[in-house]
């Protein structure tokens, strides 16, 4: 079973900081290149870092749990988002582009756009159950409001599809 997990916090950097110190854990935590840092600004503007996005070799895979990570939060903004409009070329362009003909019915992802606010943060993953699981216990310690949700099977199949497509 996959599932979305997002930790939204108070502050356009409280995320990354938290993800930082997470990262300098030992022994690494297995999910840690698949989690996704979306930032809103205070005045709005929204930003997503991740590992996988940044590395296009890891795109090419096209089936890796980062890559899914990214085409959900793709999927969250739309293609008419401020995300989707953010992004320019390389992997975060693929990601969210092999996004923009999908859409995923479900009232908790809603929540969760709505629920980054202007100065806030969120790490993101979209995982299976054992991967969450870690990721909630890591990530619980630091707070924010945590929105989750598990994802249909058949989505899970048409993003890999998609991903695999356009790689």
């Amino acid at each position: 079973m996959y599932g979305f997990k997002a930790f939204v916090f108070d502050g356009k950097r409280t995320a990354g900081k938290a993800l930082d110190t997470l990262e300098d854990y030992t022994p690494a935590y297995v999910w840690i290149d698949d989690v996704a840092v979306v930032t809103r600004s205070k005045h709005g503007s929204i930003r997503v870092h991740s590992t996988w996005a940044q590395d296009d070799s890891v795109v090419g895979a096209g089936t890796g749990v980062g890559a899914l990570t990214g085409a959900v939060v793709g999927m969250l903004f739309g293609p008419a988002g401020a995300i989707a409009g953010a992004m320019t070329g390389g992997s975060l362009g693929f990601l969210f582009g092999a996004s923009a003909d999908m859409a995923m019915d479900d009232p908790r992802l809603d929540d969760f756009a709505e629920a980054l606010v202007n100065n806030s943060s969120a790490l993101i993953l979209v995982g299976q159950d054992a991967a969450l699981e870690e990721f909630t216990a890591a990530v619980t310690p630091y707070g924010g409001r945590v929105i989750q949700t598990d994802l249909n099977e058949d989505d899970i199949k048409a993003i890999r599809k998609e991903l695999k497509q356009t790689a």
